[in-house]
């Protein structure tokens, strides 16, 4: 677990932390305060993940095509 705040994380790293994450708790050889600190952390990184995709998809829905089926550009997502 490190200790990088989690708003600055890609989804890449995110994702990566909250499998070591879930996998030390699946374990179940961490003691009871830590892995309290643990699923908190874990959550938040689940959170992070889910508004990278968001964002994701909400780009993908404002590529536009043309008549051949071709992206001619994309609308800001901040301009929806």
């Amino acid at each position: 677990m490190t200790d990088r705040p989690v708003e600055e994380m890609s989804f890449e790293d995110a994702m990566r932390e909250l499998e070591t994450v879930v996998g030390q708790l699946e374990r179940g050889d961490v003691a009871l305060e830590d892995s309290i600190k643990l699923y908190e952390r874990g959550a938040a990184l689940k959170a992070r993940c889910e508004v990278k995709l968001k964002e994701a998809e909400e780009k993908v829905a404002a590529i536009t095509l043309d008549r051949d089926g071709q992206p001619t550009g994309t609308q800001a997502v901040e301009d929806q």
